[in-house]
């Protein structure tokens, strides 16, 4: 492919964005929470992602790598605008967080072009709704017996709304002071992410849920659908003054929001061994894989 004028621009992600890129995620339908408005917004800063529109694609840059578009359209083309453009801008020519789908297809349609690569550490953790909401069966007893014992507390659950808001935003501030957030980058940035969402909470369409006990808030999480049949959970926090903390809003919001949705994506452990534990424990029905893709240079369909 020869370099020509680039056509495909991009630029940083902005709030007013999401009235064109949300159309353009619903025509591909991902799982993956990486096809977000949210996610991408709210992680911008930290992973310098930048966007652009090609015909009825939504392009995404992370750094350097592309997610695979989401949308319909001319797929060659799409592909030599792409090459096309980290052709002229120097970069290499890769992929990140793809769909298998999309996998397969770049290996169907071009042979030996691309070279692929994954890693468990980003897969999405996906329950079944009624799985979360009612808890049942044996695998799930132990955390039954949270939710029961946190109900003999004083406790109440709530809507995230304008009047209570700032309390989570306090919490998160509090959360943080006590998991020592300025000892952890990936802490730090988290709680970046989390306060940019809890920011333009409303304007997102982000629903979500408040954990009381005696008054006092003990957890908060927030999502939004995701796509036709899934619900993702953006975050989810917690004191641990009250043992069952995590599993009992983690239920509420199960009850709360996720009627009438057959899955809920609790997103990726990023392989952190006590996160990878505790996704596990809810035993998810099965995992969102996510592939890399670079471009083999010199290499085509003919060889």
């Amino acid at each position: 492919m020869c370099i020509r004028d680039r056509v495909l621009e991009l630029k940083k992600i902005e709030l007013s964005d999401k009235q064109w890129i949300d159309p353009l995620l619903k025509l591909s339908d991902f799982r993956g929470c990486e096809y977000n408005f949210t996610n991408n917004f709210v992680w911008s800063g930290i992973y310098n992602i930048t966007v652009g529109r090609f015909q009825d694609f939504y392009v995404s840059k992370h750094g350097n790598c592309f997610v695979f578009p989401a949308g319909k359209g001319d797929t060659d083309a799409l592909l030599s605008e792409l090459k096309n453009y980290c052709d002229s801008t120097g970069i290499p020519f890769e992929f990140c967080s793809m769909d298998i789908k999309d996998k397969q297809m770049l290996e169907q349609r071009y042979p030996g072009m691309f070279t692929f690569d994954t890693s468990e550490d980003l897969y999405d953790y996906v329950y079944q709704s009624q799985s979360l909401a009612t808890l049942g069966g044996k695998k799930l007893h132990s955390k039954r017996n949270y939710i029961n014992r946190f109900k003999q507390l004083n406790w109440s659950f709530e809507d995230i709304t304008p009047d209570n808001i700032d309390e989570c935003k306090q919490m998160s501030l509090e959360w943080c002071i006590r998991n020592d957030c300025d000892k952890s980058e990936d802490k730090s940035e988290e709680m970046c992410a989390v306060g940019i969402g809890l920011e333009h909470f409303f304007d997102l369409g982000l629903v979500g849920g408040i954990l009381r006990v005696d008054g006092r808030i003990q957890a908060f999480s927030y999502g939004e659908q995701q796509c036709s049949d899934t619900f993702v959970t953006h975050v989810e926090k917690a004191f641990t003054d009250y043992d069952g903390a995590y599993p009992m809003i983690n239920y509420m919001m199960a009850n709360r929001f996720c009627k009438g949705l057959e899955y809920i994506n609790r997103e990726e452990d990023m392989g952190e061994e006590n996160l990878r534990k505790a996704k596990k424990s809810y035993h998810p029905c099965f995992m969102v894989e996510k592939f890399s893709a670079v471009y083999n240079a010199g290499k085509g369909q003919s060889e």
